[in-house]
């Protein structure tokens, strides 16, 4: 299951003066289980009724009011020289850049989405293309012309920036952001150093752009005959279909001739990913952090004791990810349980499909918890066309949720064909747009943007929700084994599997750090080693291939800095808020809904306490294990009936 939340574009020099736009890299949430590729064997979209398809021009009603729009900005971002020089000078001064630059991010943020959402529907569309790198440009040329922003904004005193607060009412929304500038200030340079870092920063996204378009466009994919004659090219989507294959020997096949041909790569991706690295600590070093991930978890004020607690939680429960595996092996019934084995069906014969009418009474249902407001909006969400539903030719493959437009409403694309899981899938990113739309609905826009700290807790939240009304729903033994084992598969996916990928992203970012060189080889060698560890193979529990220390080279979230670990923090949340939910406390549905009211008002951590989990302790993260250890009892009392 993949979704995409892109949040509200915030200002670069009061945010966070990044290099390149949020909108350029999507601030994706999407999962290395199913990467971008073109539906090119699906209806034309044309084939497809307009109540299944997203309504644009709630954004714009054509592209030439697009084009007016992005002009007019165009014309806007000019005014930024008006400021240089007077941003401590008052406080009405400083509210009046806020308010300007507040007003440039929400403009710039919905004509990014609107090129962004044309596009993806047709990749093949070279107009909306043209059209996004317009706004990439823009953008570019915008934060070069405000780098003077960030140092001044530095120099004003602390206890300044405190009497404007007090003496200018404008300035109280953003609070968060003056509180981020002085956090900041060690970090921030001079105003030629800055400017520097500005122009240069638009290279920092070359390594991800490159590895993009050769992973997604360019490299050649290896052919494999299967068992039932049939000769397929093992694209990234193929290889998902057959490492689900009920036939073990296809398993492997397919395993073997997929990561052999990234070995043929190994020493490109080994120089994109140390690119990649590199990049990251020039960033981390130029801005006087300790590290790299000091640097990336610094701007939502995030512990760097959370994201080494994570692994050290996970590595301490490892016995009970062995457990999950035992129990694999046993439902498959093989005598070694091997790592082409992960992904196949434990029970045979049960395809649970539901049409896209079902799917949203399924979820209506689920819901009911969240309370008649909540499930009223997910019910506007369906009838106005927030959502793309069907593939179609040219569409980009998996879905996500766009939340950024703040004075319209969210976004969801889909790629529906009647699976369960796609009923998973679109109640998960139902949960992010439910997320976007209550922060929009009762944050101002300088506080209505989340972290993606938070983002994955609305939407596996809901996910809870769903599998507890599924299992009170089935009726077979074979159904039930069928959910509580894609419920087990969650915890592996997202728990432990992104928790091995941040463990893997920490080792090699230290390790450049400490001056050691990264090739391809060196980081197969990095990689392998953890994936035997979580997966007992030195212990007879599941038994990992050499060719599968190349998986690091599939994974685009590594360019994202320090990205994944998120994946597991807001599942353990999640888990613990739903459990509360789903026992029938009314003050806790209460709190996760005002949480997801709160968008950015808080740092992540302070919203995460006052929705009623501490992340900076192991509770939570221990509970989600309890729970996990409940669906094996389950399991096992119903395989000894």
């Amino acid at each position: 299951m993949t979704c995409r939340m892109t949040s509200t574009l915030r200002t670069a020099t009061v945010a966070a003066a990044m290099a390149v736009c949020p909108m350029l890299n999507r601030v994706s949430a999407q999962s290395d289980e199913t990467k971008t590729n073109l539906n090119m064997s699906q209806k034309e979209r044309s084939e497809i009724a307009d109540q299944y398809k997203w309504n644009v021009a709630d954004l714009y009603a054509t592209d030439e009011a697009w084009r007016s729009d992005k002009e007019a900005l165009a014309a806007e971002c000019e005014r930024i020289a008006d400021f240089k020089g007077r941003l401590g000078r008052s406080a009405k001064d400083l509210a009046d850049y806020m308010e300007f630059e507040d007003n440039l991010s929400r403009r710039m943020s919905r004509l990014f989405i609107y090129t962004s959402l044309k596009s993806d529907v047709d990749l093949r569309d070279a107009d909306m293309v043209a059209l996004t790198k317009e706004m990439q440009l823009l953008y570019v040329d915008y934060v070069q012309k405000s780098a003077f922003a960030r140092p001044e904004l530095a120099a004003i005193p602390n206890e300044t920036l405190d009497a404007y607060m007090a003496a200018e009412p404008r300035l109280a929304v953003f609070a968060m952001d003056i509180d981020r500038i002085k956090r900041g200030k060690e970090h921030t340079l001079s105003d030629a150093e800055e400017a520097l870092l500005a122009k240069v920063g638009i290279m920092g996204n070359v390594p991800e752009s490159a590895y993009s378009i050769f992973s997604n466009a360019e490299m050649p994919w290896p052919t494999v005959e299967l068992s039932d004659g049939r000769k397929v090219e093992l694209n990234q989507a193929e290889y998902s279909n057959v490492r689900a294959s009920v036939c073990r020997a296809d398993r492997e096949k397919a395993m073997t001739a997929f990561w052999e041909n990234y070995r043929r790569f190994e020493g490109t991706f080994g120089e994109l990913m140390n690119g990649n690295v590199r990049q990251n600590i020039f960033s981390a070093t130029a801005r006087n952090y300790a590290s790299s991930l000091e640097a990336a978890l610094s701007r939502n004020n995030i512990p760097t004791s959370v994201y080494h607690s994570l692994i050290d939680n996970v590595n301490r429960n490892l016995p009970t990810f062995h457990r999950y595996l035992k129990l694999k092996k046993r439902m498959l019934g093989v005598d070694t349980l091997k790592y082409s084995d992960l992904y196949a069906p434990c029970v045979n014969d049960i395809e649970l499909k539901y049409t896209y009418d079902e799917a949203q009474q399924l979820v209506l249902e689920a819901v009911r918890p969240l309370g008649d407001d909540y499930a009223a909006v997910v019910r506007r969400a369906f009838a106005e066309r927030w959502i793309d539903v069907y593939p179609n030719a040219g569409k980009t493959s998996g879905a996500y949720s766009n939340g950024g437009a703040y004075d319209v409403h969210p976004y969801i694309l889909m790629n529906y064909n009647d699976q369960y899981e796609n009923v998973g899938t679109l109640i998960h990113e139902l949960g992010h747009t439910m997320h976007s739309y209550l922060s929009n609905t009762h944050q101002p826009h300088a506080t209505a943007d989340y972290a993606i700290f938070v983002a994955e807790v609305a939407s596996t939240f809901n996910e809870a929700l769903l599998d507890d009304m599924m299992l009170r729903k089935l009726q077979t033994k074979g159904e039930k084994l069928s959910l509580l084992m894609s419920m087990l598969d969650g915890f592996k996916g997202t728990l432990f599997r992104q928790t091995q990928f941040a463990e893997f992203e920490l080792a090699i970012h230290q390790m450049a750090e400490e001056g050691q060189p990264l090739t391809g080889k060196v980081l197969s060698k990095v990689y392998g080693d953890i994936v035997r560890k979580y997966y007992g193979h030195e212990l007879g529990v599941c038994s990992v291939d050499d060719c599968v220390a190349l998986e690091w080279a599939f994974i685009p979230h590594f360019y994202m800095g320090f990205y994944v670990y998120q994946y597991s923090t807001s599942f353990v949340a999640s888990q613990a808020l739903a459990h509360k939910t789903l026992s029938g406390d009314a003050e806790a549905t209460r709190r996760f809904v005002r949480f997801l009211s709160s968008g950015g008002s808080k740092y992540p951590i302070d919203l995460l306490k006052d929705a009623g989990v501490d992340m900076t302790t192991s509770e939570p993260f221990d509970e989600a294990i309890r729970t996990m250890n409940e669906l094996m009892d389950e399991i096992e009392k119903l395989l000894a009936d």
